[in-house]
This record gives structure tokens, sequence and C-alpha cells, in this order.
């Protein structure tokens, strides 16, 4: 049996090595990154710090993570406190750019016993840059590894798709 495998470089940085894309990988002269492609990001310390925080002491109701792409690293952008909301958490995130986020969501089951889910939220807005969604995707799975204890992971490209009725939905 005889396969052929023709491959394109790409690079989202100028400046860094480019990502190598097998034919499979090249749909209408557009090229898409693998789930579990190598994005070359580093993740801070402060990342996995703060969610252990947050899933052990419950220091912080959510975090808001950011792809530095001067430090080629994920770093914390935001931390909220305790007290606040859903409508808090989902005002911090930015209408045009890509995040990471994690939301610990307190709730009752129908027999009122309180529980606590930890979302973890890939937000990637139609209207952010197609570069920003490439490298968000391309880092996420590497990423949601870094962060142990993830109950519920929600992907959204408009608010509609994680308001809190769809996190209701979702935690029970």
């Amino acid at each position: 049996m005889y396969v052929s495998l023709i491959c394109t470089e790409i690079s989202l940085d100028p400046d860094a090595p480019p990502f190598l894309l097998s034919s499979h990988q090249l749909h209408d002269g557009a090229a898409w990154l693998d789930a579990n492609s190598a994005s070359g990001m580093a993740v801070n310390d402060d990342c996995k710090l703060k969610f252990l925080e947050l899933k052990a002491k419950r220091t912080h109701r959510f975090i808001i993570y950011k792809i530095d792409e001067k430090s080629k690293q994920i770093i914390v952008e935001k931390l909220g406190e305790p007290s606040l909301n859903y409508e808090d958490f989902t005002t911090n995130l930015p209408p045009n750019e890509c995040r990471y986020a994690i939301y610990d969501f307190d709730f009752f089951t129908e027999e009122n016993v309180p529980k606590s889910k930890i979302f973890f939220i890939a937000w990637s807005p139609d209207t952010s840059k197609v570069r920003s969604k490439m490298l968000y995707a391309s880092s996420k799975e590497s990423f949601k590894r870094e962060l142990d204890g993830i109950q519920v992971e929600l992907q959204a490209t408009d608010p509609s798709e994680m308001d809190l009725d769809v996190i209701k939905g979702r935690a029970n």
C-alpha cells in the first residue's frame, strides 16, 4: 500500500516556527489545526495556583485566562471574588476576543441539596480574529489537562450559548 502525505507549513506568529499541517487538515484553502496540535504556549504557574485556590479554598468565583502572545504564555487576566454572580462573570468576558474561563457554579439539586460544579468555558466569539480563534483552539486541550478538577466543559461563540439557563442545564 502506498500513501502520499503532503504537508504545509503555517505560522500564527511571524517570529515563531511554523506548524506542520498534513493534507487531510487542509480544506478549501484554509488550514485548521488539530485539537491536539501543540501551540507552543506555556501555562504560567499562576494559572494552576489560582485554579487550585478556587477548587480547594473557594477563594474565587471565576478565573479568566488569556493568551499573552508576547510571552507565549497562558496567564490569569481576571479573578472574581466569591461574592460575585454569573452576570458579573459574563460582563468581564471581552465581547470580541477569545478567552478561557473557569466558573464555580453553586446550585441546589431537585432534593434541595447544595452543590457546586466547576465549568471550563472556551469563549471564542464569532467576531474575534481568525488568528486568535486558531491559537485558542490549538492550546485548549493541553491547557485543560493542567487544570485537574474541571467537571463541565462548554464552548461558546456567542453569549446565548453560555447564558445562565445553559449553565443550569449542564450542571444537573
